[in-house]
């Protein structure tokens, strides 16, 4: 009886990892279109970014430019 439930529990411990494990959010990322000039600082970029209809943004890059995120 014992046996049965630490293989019971091992199955279902082991079965809420691959699920935890493969539903991780993605991030989809895009350029943004109304950033000028160098990017800085990621609370400019993240305020431009929310006028384009994203939740998110930050500073990318060797040229430094905003890119927008948001939850694929």
């Amino acid at each position: 009886m014992m046996g049965r439930s630490m293989r019971f529990f091992a199955t279902v411990l082991l079965l809420l990892m691959v699920v935890f494990a493969t539903a991780e959010a993605r991030s989809c990322e895009s350029a943004s279109q109304r950033f000028k000039g160098l990017c800085v600082r990621n609370s400019n970029c993240a305020s431009i970014c929310n006028t384009e209809g994203f939740p998110d943004g930050h500073c990318k890059g060797f040229r430094r430019r905003c890119f927008c995120t948001r939850h694929c």
